[in-house]
């Protein structure tokens, strides 16, 4: 079985693993599958993933969709929150999502987005040492390929504790 993880990091300076890991990302979250989104640059404190200017992330006017533009901000806050968090100790969760938009994408874009250790200190592990679950904002940028700011993303996680989350029986 792959290992996520080892996957993220070999895939942060190589190409060969950040093609396998768009090829597995397709697979675990097929709804994204069909926008095409690619993982162009993985670091420890940040993604950069790309949205395709093709058919199916286009509205009427030819313009990237509203809604590709969000499933783009949606997916690059999640990767790098999973890759930087133990999937065996933490859920993550969205909780909401709220887009600005700023300019009509008409080719390539770009969603990046960044955090500091300090932030995943601040945000994340120091709450969690005494709260079961914690919500943090995540502001993601998308660009097209001629620097255009098409939008300004904010996605809501909740990131909880496997030990507090219940299930019904």
């Amino acid at each position: 079985m792959l290992n996520p993880a080892k996957i993220i990091e070999k895939a942060r300076h190589s190409r060969w693993y950040r093609r396998l890991l768009n090829w597995s990302l397709d697979r675990m979250v097929p709804f994204n599958k069909p926008h095409g989104l690619r993982v162009v640059e993985i670091a420890p404190d940040a993604v950069t993933v790309l949205l395709p200017y093709k058919r199916r992330n286009l509205n009427h006017i030819r313009g990237l969709h509203a809604c590709a533009l969000a499933t783009a901000s949606e997916f690059t806050t999640g990767l790098l929150l999973i890759s930087r968090l133990d999937a065996r100790k933490y859920r993550l969760i969205m909780k909401r999502l709220e887009m600005d938009y700023h300019y009509q994408g008409k080719m390539d874009a770009r969603a990046t987005f960044h955090v500091s250790d300090d932030w995943f200190a601040r945000e994340i592990y120091h709450p969690l040492e005494d709260n079961d679950a914690v919500i943090v904002t995540c502001e993601v940028h998308i660009h097209d390929v001629h620097g255009n700011h098409l939008t300004t993303g904010r996605v809501e996680w909740q990131i909880k504790k496997w030990t507090a989350v219940g299930t019904r029986g």
